[in-house]
């Protein structure tokens, strides 16, 4: 027998045993396993839009009082020539 042919043997054997019975309430657990994940995934991204939108505000007033686009004063003044 090859490869192929064992692993079709096995799936055919699992196949014939009888089958596991499945709970009643697997189709109501489900519902509330992927509502709690729909959950939290949106409390998630709302936190993630919030650090954003913290961050933002945080550039922006950083930005607004240091003025990093202009030159800075210069440390010494310029020599004094043909005075």
């Amino acid at each position: 027998m090859t490869r192929r042919e064992d692993k079709e043997a096995a799936v055919r054997r699992l196949l014939d045993t009888p089958h596991p019975s499945v709970p009643g309430d697997l189709a109501r657990r489900a519902a509330e396993r992927g509502s709690r994940r729909l959950d939290r995934a949106r409390r998630l991204r709302r936190a993630l839009w919030f650090l954003g939108l913290v961050a933002v505000t945080a550039f922006v007033v950083w930005a607004s009082v240091a003025r990093p686009w202009e030159v800075p004063p210069a440390e010494t003044t310029p020599p004094l020539e043909g005075w």
